[in-house]
């Protein structure tokens, strides 16, 4: 099947904050945007709870709120706001060309790439039920929430090291818990010395989250060696 092939003057792929920033702007030049807002509207501050960090709320804002404010002030600057995942594309030439669902074609004379980032989870079912208790995929976003108190922090990337080196700047005491040995970290080097260095980071080495902890907020992380079966709890 052919799929439907409509032409467009500027097509936002993502409906994060950067998307409806584009929308609006691009609504004001007149450029009557398209978006599609793909398979998470909002983007990640939709899992978020409150928001005390972005000016204007001086109350602070839940971030699902604070995205279905964002999508109003773009549709009613004009832009046309859709459903649907971008799910392929050729740049190769204009017009740009972009497939919606696999099922209509879009010409686009402009296109902007609003994709954001997305969370790597653990896949707990008890990291799922204390989201936004305890559990969260963003440090900077809600460490100031745990400023003073024990936290724990899952991955050995360079983000996962400067997360770590962030909280450990407001927290009392940052548990790193890496899944391989030492030789195993994917963090640059300038990163890992970094944080072996910091006085209140604990790096648990071989260790697998094996449950986040807690009835209604987290209390705890169970974990378990990898290469000993041996299991501790971090606090």
């Amino acid at each position: 099947m052919t799929p439907e092939t409509n032409r467009i003057k500027c097509l936002i792929i993502g409906s994060g904050p950067a998307g409806y920033t584009a929308a609006i702007y691009a609504s004001r030049a007149g450029l009557n945007p398209v978006m599609y807002q793909g398979i998470q509207p909002g983007g990640q501050l939709t899992i978020t709870t409150e928001v005390e960090n972005y000016p204007g709320y001086p109350e602070g804002i839940q971030g699902p709120e604070m995205m279905v404010n964002f999508e109003k002030q773009a549709a009613r600057m004009g832009a046309d706001i859709r459903y649907g995942l971008a799910t392929k594309v050729d740049f190769s030439q204009r017009p740009f060309k972009v497939w919606i669902d696999e099922t209509e074609l879009l010409e686009a004379e402009s296109v902007i790439i609003a994709t954001g980032a997305s969370a790597k989870w653990l896949g707990l079912d008890s990291e799922r039920e204390l989201n936004g208790f305890g559990v969260s995929a963003c440090a900077v976003c809600d460490g100031f929430f745990f400023r003073g108190k024990p936290v724990a922090i899952v991955g050995a990337g360079d983000t996962a090291c400067e997360e770590a080196l962030y909280l450990s700047k407001i927290c009392s005491r940052v548990s790193m818990i890496v899944r391989k040995d030492e030789h195993g970290m994917k963090a640059s080097k300038v990163m890992q010395q970094r944080v072996k260095m910091a006085e209140n980071i604990d790096i648990y080495w071989n260790a697998e989250t094996e449950e986040v902890l807690g009835d209604t907020r987290v209390e705890g992380v169970r974990i378990v060696n990898n290469k000993s079966g041996k299991k501790a709890r971090s606090r």
